[in-house]
């Protein structure tokens, strides 16, 4: 008896490592001072010199049910790019820097070059965030996950300035409220759309003439990460919140960002509705509200901003390839209104 015939090949472990070595490298900072293989990854804050106060800001999440589709289409080198988004876009809304991540793959069997598929797509995500993959774990499981099944999640830290903290606590009563497109369902919401389309090897690949694309090429869409895309408009605009539209929709994340006595007031027709979303309303025969409370709509991030700044800060985003619209605004009150058509 052996650790292989108990179900866990360490030689695939090595051979997982070794796959995905190029990949991760490529994400690697000048901050970066340890190799992949050692129990833990070194990250230098030299950054923290030229901050008065420097604050690390921390975030973890992991991709949920849309794993399913990614089993389901055998395609895994996109979903690594929803574990980044997921943790990074987070952390942004305060304004840091993502500076490092971690993930973390249980799998029921490991095979290497699934395995790699997956970092590979961690990396891209790393590299769209302009932060490393310093390290991570993969855990073989056997009889804890079916052997072509995985589970994926990170964790990042970033850095900002405690004078520049963005935090919602100067949005006022006035301010504008700007949306900023996704690129589709993002990682939030797929137990209900799921249960929807029923996703199985007959549908997965049949081609969807409102969606212009497969179902499965539609659910796999990568979620949009909009670090350096904050990163770059903080410089230029006083942007008061940033809320990131993942599970709960509307009605749960921008309330998050909004000071105690004003409102959000979104309008509904002021963005267009992404197809996919008009059409999981449609198949589910589900209420417009409840897909506010439920899908990003067509809008990851919110930005709160002061009335005077909306046409350059719609400006700004254009030039940053981001396409932006004024979706509602802030008043006094308490929590946020959908004011549907």
């Amino acid at each position: 008896m052996d650790y292989k015939s108990a179900g866990v090949d360490v030689e695939a472990g090595y051979k997982s490592v070794e796959l995905m070595k190029s990949s991760v490298k490529a994400t690697f900072r000048k901050e970066v001072l340890t190799d992949l293989g050692g129990f833990g990854g070194l990250f230098s804050i030299e950054k923290a010199k030229n901050m008065e106060q420097p604050v690390l800001v921390s975030g973890t999440d992991g991709v949920g049910t849309k794993l399913k589709i990614a089993f389901l289409t055998d395609k895994h080198d996109t979903i690594g790019i929803d574990a980044v988004a997921m943790c990074v876009n987070d952390i942004v809304c305060s304004g840091a820097e993502p500076l490092f991540f971690l993930d973390y793959i249980a799998c029921g069997k490991n095979y290497p070059e699934k395995i790699a598929k997956i970092v590979e797509g961690v990396s891209k995500g790393c590299l769209m965030a302009g932060c490393s993959l310093i390290g991570g774990e993969t855990a073989e499981m056997p009889g804890f996950y079916p052997e072509d099944e995985y589970d994926l999640a990170g964790f990042t830290v970033g850095i900002l300035d405690n004078a520049n903290v963005i935090d919602g606590k100067n949005i006022k009563d006035g301010d504008i409220l700007i949306g900023v497109s996704s690129s589709g369902i993002h990682s939030n919401g797929y137990s209900l759309v799921r249960k929807i389309f029923n996703p199985n090897k007959e549908n997965i690949n049949e081609y969807i003439e409102e969606l212009g694309q497969t179902l499965g090429e539609a659910l796999l869409t990568p979620t949009k990460i909009y670090v350096k895309t904050v990163l770059e408009l903080i410089k230029k605009i006083n942007v008061k919140g940033i809320s990131h539209i993942t599970g709960g929709g509307f009605v749960e994340n921008i309330p998050r960002m909004m000071p105690q006595g004003v409102k959000a007031n979104i309008e509904d027709g002021s963005f267009p509705i992404l197809p996919i979303f008009e059409l999981i309303m449609k198949k589910g025969n589900i209420d417009k509200m409840d897909m506010y409370k439920t899908f990003n709509m067509g809008i990851g991030l919110v930005l709160a901003i002061d009335k005077d700044d909306v046409e350059k800060t719609i400006s700004l985003l254009k030039e940053l390839n981001e396409e932006a619209f004024v979706i509602g605004n802030v008043t006094k009150g308490d929590g946020i209104e959908i004011c549907l058509k």
